[in-house]
């Protein structure tokens, strides 16, 4: 394939800068020439109104490439931007993606205020960040920030007398802060650490080993995890791989055939004992997890996001194989822990919002189990601890979480106390509370849009907390005022959103106002501090956030009442959340923008083919964004539960109806900056690429359409702070522009 691209430069056309300003004015025949070669700063004297750019884009060669879906035959012109993107070679994909990287890194420089927007982040972001510390081996660890560091670093000391040494600087495995530590799983005694890392933001990791009494890291290397946790039994740990995955193209291959090992600490990989495989099932997933007291192990088996199958085995029965309790991928099961032979789980099984059960070993049948903590009316179960002798719940009602205290009978004792930090009415996120099964203190965290993540020490036996490690940011949260109101969708379904904004706000219609969603995966998006939207919302911008159907805020209901064929909810109830906020004065159509990342940049994919005349700017972020093709790369195929599959007769039709590649079509598009990053093995940069492409052959407005490609970075974890800073000020610097607003 040729690849076709404007040989000797980049144009960005710039028209019309304002009268009176000292720079350069430019009229409609002349354009800036910005050489492929040149530095993104050239630029910078000549973007003034968004309204007067003339976007160049680099052309995308056109394939012949159709697929047939039972009949129906659907082009797919941009097959060729599936190819992986490679390091140091001159091919059609690497020089395409090259070339839009330079376009949008032209643009994003041009914006005059965007370095004042990024030396404000990087103020912001300086400040020192403490995690909820935890024990282990009669030693105290915690993760600490100083504000400066990349990567955030682990401390040990043996209490908060003595000074803390550090024991994992991640910050040290790479010269650019590329290399990150995702794990950090303790031997049951404490002498041991396996931690793991992760390269690029790639979802594969690579397991190392540390003496924890001595500091010395073990030669042990385990490789190729990927959904994988760490259990530790006795002298060494259970984990989960695929095979060997150095191939140019693993980070878009499809991934297959899960196995659970377990190594040995001090041996090499290649010894370790296959512990549980099926080869006649190779898109299910399989982790072992091993009780607290080390006499049970659990076998979890997963073919998608929602579900799985739940199988056990006696830890003294080393003959035995795995004993099936639940067979099928209906319910949720997530085993707590157990009392002796009776395993305490955690599920949705004949409860939507959750309950928490009891499983007797001798007698496993679904009508022995016993239920410990019913479903809650109004309140969703997320997770359970035993913590000093008691169960600790923590539920979310609709966004906000309370931690419910229970004795090991089920016996409700009271709610936890949090400290009155922030106002009452205001939604709040807590965490687990750290500790051991024993240990009736612990520390957990808690958050809010204008409360830094703070945390706090609490008993479970007085139900006290008190706050332990506030930290100081530079900002007062007494400027702002938080709105948590409930608005209608399309059908009527009542929807909860919350408004953040500066003190003062005008409702005039005529505020700058950005609009987030995820709805997807049973996942709840619970208030958490706004640190990147401060620039914005001190500028007069308003944040809001719409919990709409497909997340889990409401149970398992409100999940599926937005998954598969009922997909279509989620974007009416995102659209709705849009007029609502123009109907009550909040903004207007010209002051809109949106955004969501992964399944929320599909959200924002399909709001903006489906209704571009209701937006100003638009924000897909890693975006699932081609459904027709995505479960042909990585683990895709997982997410087929909330999506359904193209190759499904009664799932193609609504795949295609949203499809966001599928849908562009010729009409004016809000100014919109696809983002992606080249190392994203979750969901491929190919569906970003792939929209991009066709955003920009077929607008016939006058608003951009920039491909942002984050380079030695994957689907969002594990990014260096300075990358961080860099990412979240061409966004803002992005959705202030082209919302006109002034810095």
């Amino acid at each position: 394939m040729e690849y076709k691209l404007l040989i000797f430069s980049l144009v960005l056309s710039v028209v019309a800068c304002k009268e009176g300003t000292k720079k350069q004015k430019v009229t409609t025949e002349e354009s800036v020439e910005i050489r492929n070669t040149a530095s993104p700063e050239q630029s910078t004297t000549y973007l003034d109104n968004p309204d007067n750019i003339k976007m160049n884009y680099p052309i995308t060669e056109k394939g012949v490439v159709e697929d047939d879906f039972f009949g129906v035959k659907v082009k797919d012109p941009y097959r060729w931007l599936e190819d992986a993107v490679t390091e140091g070679e001159e091919t059609p994909i690497n020089k395409w993606v090259s070339a839009q990287s330079t376009l949008a890194k032209v643009y994003l420089a041009g914006i005059p205020y965007r370095n004042k927007i990024k030396d404000r982040l990087t103020k912001l972001y300086d400040y020192e960040r403490i995690s909820a510390p935890f024990k282990e081996g009669g030693n105290m660890y915690f993760y600490k920030n100083d504000g400066k560091q990349d990567q955030t670093v682990v401390y040990k000391s043996k209490n908060w007398k003595e000074k803390a040494e550090v024991f994992i600087d991640p910050n040290t495995f790479s010269a650019d802060g590329t290399i990150s530590l995702s794990g950090l799983d303790f031997s049951k005694d404490g002498k041991f650490a396996a931690y793991r890392t992760s390269e690029s933001g790639s979802d594969w990791g690579t397991v190392y080993i540390k003496d924890a009494i001595t500091g010395k890291k073990l030669a042990d290397k385990i490789e190729w995890l990927r959904y994988s946790g760490l259990a530790w039994y006795k002298d060494g740990f259970f984990y989960s791989r695929y095979g060997d995955n150095s191939g140019s193209d693993k980070f878009t291959q499809k991934n297959q055939f899960h196995q659970v090992y377990y190594h040995k600490v001090g041996t090499k990989q290649e010894s370790d004992e296959l512990v549980f495989a099926d080869r006649t099932q190779p898109s299910r997933n399989y982790g072992v997890s091993v009780t607290e007291d080390e006499s049970i192990w659990v076998l979890t088996v997963t073919e998608s996001t929602s579900g799985n199958a739940l199988f056990y085995k006696k830890a003294a029965e080393t003959a035995s194989s795995f004993v099936k309790l639940v067979d099928g991928f209906e319910n949720d099961f997530q085993v707590i822990d157990n009392v002796g032979d009776k395993l305490l789980v955690l599920t949705d099984y004949q409860a939507p919002q959750y309950q928490v059960i009891e499983i007797d070993l001798a007698k496993p049948e679904p009508k022995n189990w016993r239920s410990l903590i019913p479903e809650k009316k109004g309140a969703t179960l997320n997770s359970v601890q035993v913590r000093g002798g008691r169960l600790v719940a923590r539920y979310t009602k609709e966004i906000t979480n309370v931690l419910s205290v229970f004795e090991m009978n089920g016996t409700y004792v009271g709610d936890v106390e949090i400290p009155e930090i922030i106002s009452k009415t205001a939604p709040v996120t807590l965490g687990g509370i750290t500790g051991k099964k024993a240990s009736a203190e612990g520390y957990f965290s808690m958050s809010s849009f204008t409360l830094p993540t703070t945390i706090c020490k609490v008993n479970v036996k007085t139900l006290k907390s008190e706050v332990w490690k506030q930290p100081k940011v530079d900002f007062n949260p007494a400027d702002y005022e938080i709105e948590y109101t409930h608005y209608l969708s399309k059908d009527k379904t009542s929807i909860p959103i919350s408004i953040v904004y500066k003190k003062g706000l005008k409702r005039d219609g005529n505020n700058p106002t950005l609009l987030y969603g995820y709805g997807g995966f049973n996942i709840s998006v619970l208030p958490r501090f706004a640190l990147n939207r401060l620039p914005f919302l001190d500028k007069g911008g308003v944040y809001v956030v719409a919990n709409i159907r497909g997340g889990g805020e409401m149970g398992k209901e409100w999940h599926e009442a937005g998954i598969q064929l009922k997909k279509q909810n989620v974007f009416d109830d995102f659209i709705a959340a849009s007029e609502f906020l123009i109907a009550e004065n909040y903004t207007s159509s010209e002051k809109l923008a949106i955004e969501g990342r992964s399944n929320g940049g599909l959200l924002v994919g399909a709001c903006m083919t489906q209704r571009p005349d209701l937006y100003r700017v638009a924000l897909p972020i890693v975006g699932v964004l081609d459904m027709m093709r995505y479960h042909q790369f990585t683990i895709g195929h997982f997410w087929a539960s909330d999506y359904g599959r193209s190759d499904d007769e009664t799932q193609y039709k609504n795949l295609l109806s949203y499809s966001p590649v599928h849908n562009v079509k010729a009409t004016p598009y809000p100014a919109t900056m696809v983002m992606t990053a080249d190392h994203d093995d979750r969901v491929v940069p190919a569906h970003s690429f792939k929209f991009g492409a066709a955003l920009q052959a077929q607008t016939t407005g006058q608003l951009p359409v920039i491909i942002r490609i984050d380079e030695k970075s994957g689907h969002g974890s594990g990014k260096p702070r300075t990358k961080v800073i860099e990412e979240e000020a061409d966004k803002t610097a992005f959705l202030m522009f082209n919302l006109k607003m002034n810095w």
